[in-house]
């Protein structure tokens, strides 16, 4: 995925503007917070907010879910209601991708967060955001995995059915046309 130096005025200026309606419509997911807090910070890290459009362009829906009073940080994820649409076919990593020896993806999650500016969501603040709504009922998104199940071929992913959140297993080489990956970025 390629990522642009900068954002044109309209693209920053449409971004912030869907940005704030959503934040606005979903106050219940970030309470006792102002946009125009998150807006400063927003305004004062350029590079935050070129993440934040990568986000929204690839169908994540970024919106904020909290705030880390030790460092002073809005955290926004993916709130769409499935697995970002241009995330999707995706194997965990880089090393997953090169194993397949045919159907090779195009891109790896990893990789694909790395270059957007984010990080995949821990099992923590997957299951934090499904604390939030309900994510993931017809798709799966790749997690953040240990390195000790990574090393052994593995990836976690989860998703959310019989309304339980499930984590489980698969080959880090595996994608799917309904597995994504949710990302998480600190501003």
């Amino acid at each position: 995925m390629e990522t642009q130096a900068e954002l044109t005025l309209q693209q920053r200026e449409a971004l912030l503007a869907g940005l704030q309606a959503r934040f606005d419509k979903h106050m219940r997911r970030h309470p006792g917070l102002a946009w125009a807090a998150v807006q400063a910070r927003l305004d004062a890290n350029p590079a935050k907010l070129r993440a934040l459009y990568a986000m929204e362009q690839t169908g994540g829906e970024p919106d904020v879910v909290g705030y880390d009073a030790t460092t002073g940080e809005f955290i926004f994820m993916d709130c769409s209601a499935q697995s970002p649409s241009g995330r999707r076919n995706t194997c965990y990593d880089r090393a997953a991708q090169e194993a397949r020896k045919t159907a090779k993806p195009e891109q790896n999650a990893l990789e694909m967060a790395a270059a957007m500016g984010i990080e995949l969501l821990t099992e923590e603040e997957y299951r934090a955001l499904q604390e939030l709504g309900e994510f993931d009922t017809t798709t799966s998104s790749w997690i953040k995995t240990p390195a000790e199940i990574r090393k052994l071929g593995g990836a976690l992913f989860a998703d959310r059915r019989y309304n339980t959140v499930f984590v489980y297993h698969n080959g880090a080489q595996s994608y799917y046309g309904a597995r994504g990956f949710r990302g998480v970025l600190r501003v």
